[in-house]
């Protein structure tokens, strides 16, 4: 399978996690950690249910894999997210050394690109626009929703 099916198929499970977040009231943002082709993490933002402004996405994901791998680096591994990450989750990324982050759609209240463009690992790669349409759309209907 070619990386662009693979990113695509990924970030589908991502788009899955971002759906359930989306049901359960919280800002529809999933992710998945994979390494060597398999799932290791899912998450989606649980920032309402736990009270907790740092519980996104991508922390979420990032602890779970860690967990799964019984240490603190996932240099190995690859995060897809649905919406870029912001500052935050991008300096925690650069932390975990994660090698490569695909993205859906930009962020451009908050994503680190304008924010913090050096955060992730300096070996780290960075690939944008997956099911962008979709990861997008499904942010402006929650937010929509909440108006």
């Amino acid at each position: 399978m070619e990386q662009e099916q693979k990113d695509e198929l990924y970030m589908r499970k991502a788009l899955a996690e971002a759906r359930m977040a989306f049901d359960e009231g919280e800002i529809p943002i999933g992710a998945v950690v994979v390494c060597q082709d398999h799932v290791i993490a899912r998450a989606h933002n649980l920032t309402e249910t736990l009270h907790d402004v740092t519980a996104h996405a991508e922390m979420q994901a990032i602890t779970a894999a860690a967990n799964e791998l019984g240490g603190k680096y996932l240099t190995d591994c690859t995060l897809y997210v649905t919406v870029e990450p912001c500052t935050m989750c991008a300096g925690a990324l650069g932390w975990s050394q994660i090698p490569r982050v695909v993205y859906g759609c930009r962020d451009v209240k908050r994503g680190f690109s304008d924010y913090a463009p050096r955060a992730l690992h300096p070996r780290c790669s960075v690939t944008g626009g997956i099911l962008e349409d979709e990861c997008r759309q499904l942010m402006q209907d929650f937010f929509q929703q909440k108006r």
